[in-house]
């Protein structure tokens, strides 16, 4: 997820049939005290890690029926239905994996019944052979609000992604005084989640700097990594580069156990970026892509997968995100002739046939 700022910083820059997952794992009983912070990850134990997965073909989800995050995870508006459906369709498909985001605020409000909803999702993805990477922190603030509770403002018409909320929001990233409470959010959710097989990975905190908040929220970026180590997660933990922010990449190479990053440029631009992160000597996922007409999967997902590179591909379904607009859409603005994000439409059939057969071509199993 982004915004047009991007744009500028882009210049530069998983097997449908596979044996991985899975039966459904029960999720283990959160621990009372959090383990001592572990060590990051050697990077043969994260190239060990990789061999042992399939290679994530998946996309970032959200259901149809949602605007934001805010919407998708509170008790009265969280959808399990349309969950399983649209799931259901990405497995038809040859997807392996889906990201997903979490939000801090609606935890705060009901903190078992929260992780209660994220274990019945994992529930669900595991039925359709999707694994997850749950994202726990997010600075993009689409609809210019911080998160709030109870019913989400309906989508504006024209507009990219609307509604979407930061989490947990700004004003908390840069009060201190809040932090114990994230700190809090994030060893009881991985710390309840840590050695479930259903999560391939943590993404601990979606573009850090993205917006007005800018180098603020590098402080949380840093200090997330030590509470989710004390977690003790099985799965690795992972911070995406995205805009080539020198002290955001410093901490995301530098504390990640895998290497992801974000990219919408063209496959040159792709292939540029990932030769230069596959330095670092760690397994590499491009965790947010896919902009048409500048990166499609038939563009991307060869290069992918001659660098056996993990990918997902931003939207699912079109839906209450609005995002087949392009970002900086305007109010009243029509739809495009052709989208820019989002690949199946409301009732599960693809907006172009051709894309799920690269699909299903690219994620095979090897």
């Amino acid at each position: 997820m982004t915004t047009q700022i991007r744009l500028l910083a882009l210049g530069i820059g998983l097997a449908a049939a596979g044996p991985w997952v899975m039966a459904p794992v029960r999720a283990a009983a959160p621990p009372e005290k959090p383990a001592p912070a572990a060590e990051r990850w050697p990077a043969d134990k994260a190239r060990d890690w990789y061999q042992q997965v399939p290679r994530p073909c998946g996309f970032n989800f959200l259901p149809s029926t949602a605007v934001n995050t805010t919407e998708m995870w509170q008790a009265d508006t969280f959808d399990a239905a349309t969950i399983d459906r649209e799931l259901g369709w990405a497995e038809a498909i040859g997807f392996n994996s889906c990201r997903v985001f979490l939000q801090y605020l609606v935890w705060q409000a009901d903190p078992e019944r929260f992780l209660e909803r994220f274990d019945r999702f994992l529930g669900i993805a595991a039925k359709h052979r999707i694994s997850v990477m749950p994202v726990l922190f997010d600075d993009c603030a689409f609809s210019g609000k911080e998160p709030y509770l109870g019913k989400q403002d309906a989508p504006v018409p024209g507009v990219h992604n609307s509604g979407w909320t930061a989490s947990p929001g700004h004003s908390r990233v840069v009060d201190r005084k809040a932090w114990p409470d994230l700190e809090r959010y994030v060893t009881q959710v991985v710390g309840r989640f840590a050695s479930d097989r259903r999560v391939i990975a943590w993404d601990l905190y979606n573009e850090p700097t993205n917006g007005a908040i800018g180098d603020r929220s590098l402080p949380l970026a840093e200090a997330t990594f030590a509470w989710a180590r004390r977690a003790g997660p099985s799965q690795p933990i992972t911070l995406g580069v995205w805009n080539g922010n020198a002290k955001l990449n410093r901490i995301a190479l530098d504390l990640s156990d895998i290497v992801t990053f974000h990219n919408y440029g063209g496959p040159d631009a792709v292939r540029r970026h990932i030769a230069d992160l596959k330095a670092h000597g760690r397994p590499v996922l491009c965790t947010e892509w896919m902009r048409r007409p500048e990166a499609r999967f038939e563009t991307h997902l060869p290069v992918f997968k001659a660098e056996n590179v993990g990918w997902y591909s931003w939207g699912l379904v079109n839906g209450k995100t609005q995002t087949h607009l392009p970002w900086g859409s305007k109010p009243g603005a029509p739809d495009p002739p052709e989208w820019f994000h989002d690949l199946l439409r409301k009732d599960g059939t693809p907006l172009l046939p051709a894309e799920v057969e690269v699909i299903r071509q690219h994620a095979a199993a090897p």
